[in-house]
């Protein structure tokens, strides 16, 4: 059951001299994906039919994710009246579909299934702590903090789950590793570059993945201080497999953030 809910937060504090542009078109694109929860809840619940104790967890997982792409829907409709939420996602999910028809995890395995699915939530949080500790919008401000929190127990939620299938599946450490590796990679992919321009975008423009990525890249890296990578980092180890602490540790930090100064130093596309 959701912590909280859109009646929880006070739209009426919201402040438009608080609001950045370049935020605005990340939180955009932001919505769409979180929104897209109930897609991606069908492809679980096909991968873990079998699984009648995590089933609920899953559909208890969506309405959250879901959750978040209203809350960050709404507030873009409040920055920016001409945005219409609810039309940019229709194109998004009309653009891009998920395997829903798929009865096996496209990973292999329902224990590397859940790691790439931990790897997905290392990163949404990280992103959304980076998110609040940017803005100084007050609206903003809560619903990333709200959506953080969420992010770090769904984290938890496939780990745990993936700790129990990893005992039946045999997991190999390098296939782990190889797993949240590809998953990481995957942050490229078309998913967020779609969602981006299908969120900032006129309905008629051609969808470039090259440039809507870079133009989504930079404005969200730029949110990120060091802390955010050493969390997501030790996060993502963690999933992998492997101990955070020591010198992999900080290898790892150091990477990442290196990794995200190069992103947000890209040139810009619109």
């Amino acid at each position: 059951m959701a912590r909280w809910t859109l009646d929880d937060i006070d739209w009426s504090t919201f402040s438009v001299e608080h609001v950045d542009a370049s935020v605005m078109a990340v939180v955009r694109a932001a919505a769409l994906v979180e929104r897209n929860g109930a897609d991606y809840a069908r492809y679980l619940k096909n991968v873990f039919a079998d699984d009648p104790d995590f089933l609920p967890l899953i559909d208890a997982w969506a309405a959250e994710e879901i959750q978040h792409g209203d809350a960050l829907g709404r507030w873009a409709e409040l920055a920016d009246p001409g945005f219409d939420y609810r039309a940019a996602f229709d194109r998004f999910r009309a653009g891009y579909a998920l395997p829903l028809e798929a009865t096996a995890s496209v990973r292999g395995s329902k224990s590397g299934e859940l790691i790439a699915r931990s790897i997905v939530e290392s990163g949404t949080s990280s992103f959304y702590s980076a998110l609040r500790d940017a803005t100084d919008e007050p609206v903003l401000k809560d619903i990333a903090h709200r959506v953080a929190g969420d992010e770090f127990r769904h984290y938890k939620l496939f780990m745990d789950h993936a700790r129990r299938h990893l005992a039946r599946d045999r997991l190999s450490l390098p296939r782990r590793f190889g797993v949240a590796l590809g998953r990481f990679r995957e942050a490229d992919d078309e998913e967020l570059s779609f969602a981006y321009h299908c969120a900032n975008n006129p309905p008629e423009a051609p969808f470039d993945h090259k440039a809507s990525n870079r133009a989504y890249a930079t404005r969200a890296f730029r949110l990120y201080r060091p802390e955010h990578c050493d969390r997501g980092s030790n996060m993502i180890l963690k999933a992998a497999g492997l101990d955070p602490k020591g010198r992999l540790g900080w290898l790892a930090r150091r990477l990442f953030w290196g990794y995200v100064s190069l992103k947000s130093r890209a040139p810009e596309a619109a």
